[in-house]
């Protein structure tokens, strides 16, 4: 099966692509990764995925293998979704399926909103489509933390000490109810720690996972979910951050959408249930690529 890469000219710089299988018969999915700020890596055994069909994945500009302009007036989503343009014109896309994760369903959502045509359908993976849905869930995600866990958390977010050993402990004690429910992370996953860029999370999303202080705080498009008028998926772990309710939510807001639960997974159901993860991806793609 054919793999070619390269990088693509966006705003701010150039971005690296790679595409699985070009040249398949069905519709091309491209995938949009987490963050912001992280990369493809995470999710680069999606690449199973084209079997059926070509997969592109790409990191956004300032993380994994695209370049990293030091310009902080960058990290805004109108970029990120131009960029997201510039990519798909660039690789000459007719027609597409999107497969967003977390903050790439954000993407994926405003992407739709300014740039619909062409897109076949949409996956909406463990959705970020409201920062202030995300952050009440995140209140009460956190009162199911251990007692000891939660008054950390408090504590040091209260004397202003969220960068102390003590409130990193009980952040990853956060992701192991809410994150991955991995015991191990495989080490190829550990390989790609580095493609990271946390000042784009800084400046996006803020400094920790419960608490909205970048300029996505007021990004809520569940207002709008009523306009999508193509096929989508919308999926989450039964444990995941982005709660099995709040995701079941925004599928009743959208016409002809779907909803699947992985039930032995938290955010990384991709990893945590990768083979039934994939096995209903492909499922959806092809039924609709078959439908029409």
């Amino acid at each position: 099966m054919s793999t070619k890469e390269g990088y693509i000219n966006v705003t701010g710089g150039k971005v690296w692509y790679q595409v699985h299988n070009e040249g398949a018969d069905n519709t091309p999915v491209i995938i949009l990764h987490g963050g912001p700020g992280s990369s493809h890596w995470s999710m680069q055994k999606l690449s199973a995925l084209a079997v059926d069909r070509p997969v592109i994945f790409y990191d956004q500009l300032g993380c994994g293998r695209s370049d990293r302009p030091a310009d902080p007036s960058l990290w805004h989503i109108d970029r990120f979704v131009e960029e997201l343009h510039q990519v798909t014109e660039a690789l000459h896309f007719d027609s597409f399926h999107i497969l967003g994760h977390s903050w790439g369903t954000t993407l994926a959502a405003a992407f739709y909103l300014r740039h619909s045509k062409g897109i076949k359908s949409m996956i909406l993976s463990s959705p970020c489509l409201s920062a202030p849905i995300w952050a009440k869930d995140q209140d009460r995600n956190r009162e199911k933390l251990p007692l000891d866990v939660q008054k950390t958390l408090k504590e040091c977010e209260a004397n202003g000490t969220t960068d102390s050993e003590a409130y990193k402990e009980a952040t990853k004690v956060f992701g192991s109810y809410f994150i991955s429910r991995l015991h191990d992370f495989p080490d190829w996953l550990k390989e790609g720690r580095h493609y990271k860029n946390a000042e784009i999370y800084n400046i996006m999303w803020g400094p920790t996972e419960f608490h909205v202080t970048g300029n996505l705080k007021n990004f809520d498009c569940t207002e709008k979910l009523g306009s999508i008028d193509i096929p989508t998926l919308f999926t989450c772990g039964r444990y995941d951050e982005a709660t099995p309710e709040s995701t079941k939510y925004f599928s009743s807001l959208t016409p002809n959408s779907h909803f699947h639960v992985f039930e032995n997974s938290a955010h990384m159901a991709y990893l945590e249930e990768q083979e039934e993860y994939v096995q209903v991806m492909k499922d959806f793609l092809n039924g609709i690529d078959e439908s029409i």
